[in-house]
């Protein structure tokens, strides 16, 4: 009860700073116009995430409707180890991964429309935190497998090092945000 009236009463927070997008050249207005009808556009990018929820969810769905029968029971026999990922585990890894690379892809395309070339820098910046999370999904892919150990250091070092990036690439969005404000 106590933890509802704490989420009820609970106030937003307000967005974070945004520079405000400046008009530039004719050229970026070209640039804007081809990536809103482009292949990678926002709403694109929400019909696929919108269609791969729905496909995860199916799949759940017919997993719990098979039927119970003598050959359903036969494959009972080839059942997965007790450390394999439930589905809707595998459904999280997934879409936390979908999501990432969405997010990628939107600040790129911020710094594409606002002409804030340092936005881009944060999105290299999340490449190597992408490369964390493909080693956690590979190695929880194959079971765990004491024998792909190497991922688990490999992940923590990749996490460390988008750790640094995004950090460093931050900073170098506040720096830019700081000299605009003088300039203005």
């Amino acid at each position: 009860m106590a933890a509802a009236v704490l989420v009820a009463s609970h106030k937003p927070s307000p967005p974070p700073f945004l520079p405000i997008p400046r008009r530039r050249s004719s050229y970026s207005s070209r640039i804007s116009s081809t990536t809103r009808e482009g292949p990678w556009s926002l709403s694109s990018a929400a019909a696929a995430l919108l269609a791969g929820g729905t496909a995860a969810l199916a799949m759940a769905a017919s997993a719990q409707a098979l039927p119970t029968d003598a050959s359903v029971v036969a494959l009972a026999a080839l059942q997965e180890p007790e450390n394999a990922l439930s589905l809707p585990t595998w459904a999280i890894h997934v879409s936390s991964v979908i999501e990432w690379v969405t997010a990628m892809a939107l600040v790129w395309e911020y710094g594409e429309k606002s002409g804030f070339q340092t936005w881009k820098g944060l999105s290299w910046g999340m490449v190597p935190l992408l490369g964390g999370a493909f080693c956690a999904c590979t190695w929880h892919f194959f079971y765990n497998s004491e024998s792909l150990e190497i991922l688990v250091a490999l992940q923590s070092a990749l996490t460390v090092l988008g750790n640094i990036t995004m950090c460093f690439a931050a900073f170098r969005i506040y720096k830019a945000s700081q000299e605009g404000s003088r300039s203005s």
